[in-house]
């Protein structure tokens, strides 16, 4: 069983400093890596699925909390206002209010809507001491978030449409659905009060469960009341790390909520307004949560697209250090991550293990020096034996370029 937090500190990923306050990490270059990969891929799946992706500000004025229904019901979990002359400012709990001011700024035809907004941007949370562990519960949050702007009838297909996005997610990344969850309002919560509205985005979350999946044929889902947000009710994404710990990673929501409390329109056919539906969603959650389930998932052995560092080369000896600077030369032009481990940083077997999550070893002896070649190790313990340096980097951006899990796939 892995701990993300214990792998996070031997793999040089992340760590924390009292002096900058707990649940508030900072990354190191290894771990800023498969970071800035993984925000990467988002952003890409992101745009090939239509999103338009937008930056917007951490702080917001108190006000803007206050219409979205944050103040009311979410308070305790926001960090205190600070004063700035006769405002108030807050470092924002959510990015949805900043997309609706987003979407209000400009008029909209129907004729645009879908309008698919998406960020990958901070919030923070003020959670207290207790509850604070490694990545998965911290006060300063990199969201994968996005809001579509849609009418009525779109509404199902955006978010059944948002489900599918999250299932390729997780086989790019080796993640594993544990459940689906329906999550409601429970008794005594802070919830926005308003049975109609409750009602109508029940039914059609409940209709997107029932007609997605691989064959139409409906997702297996579990009711729980007490899990929505406060302003309306939710699809989640359960998954378990190796202790049996379940948590959310990413989440479908349908919202007529703030909608209506930012007066939010769009021009119909008819030539009038009508309200849009706001469709929220999440692929991979927070950034922190995501990183530390697939550290936890894969041991620290990340699939090759997304490991720190893709290739390291190990010269036998002096004398071939440079030909393996080269061939990392070669590896990094074609945009795979690579170095060099020499004799000065051990014997070649130590070298080897200090290697060993790194998917491709290429030891270079004065034959494959001469030659042209690489010896090849790979991580799960295969050796192809000496190929040409070129079908090496090939096989290894192949491999990262189609996210494939095999290391070494027959030709």
């Amino acid at each position: 069983m892995h701990d993300h937090r214990k792998l996070g500190r031997e793999l040089d990923l992340f760590d924390t400093d009292p002096l900058m306050g707990a649940g508030l990490p900072y990354w190191l270059p290894d771990g800023a890596i498969v970071r800035h990969t993984l925000e990467e891929y988002v952003r890409e799946a992101e745009r090939a699925a239509g999103y338009r992706h937008v930056y917007s500000p951490v702080l917001g004025k108190r006000d803007l909390y206050e219409i979205s229904g944050h103040w009311d019901h979410y308070r305790e979990d926001m960090f205190p206002p600070m004063d700035l002359g006769a405002e108030q400012v807050v470092l924002r709990p959510s990015l949805c209010p900043h997309h609706a001011l987003i979407y209000r700024s400009r008029s909209h035809s129907y004729r645009e809507l879908p309008l698919r907004i998406a960020e990958l941007g901070g919030m923070y949370r003020a959670e207290l001491s207790g509850v604070l562990g490694g990545l998965t519960r911290v006060r300063a949050i990199q969201l994968n978030d996005a809001h579509i702007f849609c009418t009525l009838e779109q509404a199902v297909e955006e978010a059944r449409a948002a489900l599918a996005l999250i299932a390729r997610a997780y086989a790019d990344l080796g993640i594993r659905a544990s459940r689906y969850r329906l999550s409601l309002p429970g008794e005594g919560g802070k919830y926005v009060a308003d049975p109609r509205l409750w009602r109508r985005a029940t039914a059609l979350l409940r209709e997107v469960l029932d007609s997605s999946g691989i064959d139409g044929s409906g997702i297996e889902y579990e009711a729980a009341e007490g899990e929505a947000a406060f302003y309306g009710p939710k699809i989640d994404v359960q998954i378990t790390d190796p202790a049996g710990r379940e948590s959310t990673l990413s989440t479908v929501q349908i919202d007529f909520h703030q909608p209506e409390r930012f007066d939010l329109h769009y021009i119909g056919p008819d030539g009038a307004k009508h309200r849009p539906v706001m469709v929220h969603r999440s692929v991979i959650g927070s950034v922190e949560r995501a990183v530390a389930h697939l550290l936890e998932e894969h041991g620290g052995a990340f699939p090759t697209w997304l490991a720190p560092v893709q290739l390291v080369v190990l010269p036998i000896a002096q004398a071939q250090e440079e030909r393996a600077h080269e061939v990392v030369r070669r590896a990094v032009a074609r945009g795979l991550r690579a170095e060099v481990s020499g004799p000065g940083d051990g014997t070649l077997g130590a070298r080897v293990r200090a290697a060993r999550l790194v998917p491709y070893q290429a030891v270079i002896g004065d034959r494959e020096a001469d030659a042209g070649l690489a010896a090849v190790r790979l991580r799960d313990g295969r050796r192809p034996g000496a190929v040409p340096v070129a079908e090496l980097l090939e096989r290894i951006a192949a491999r990262a370029a189609d996210r494939g899990a095999e290391l070494w796939p027959a030709a």
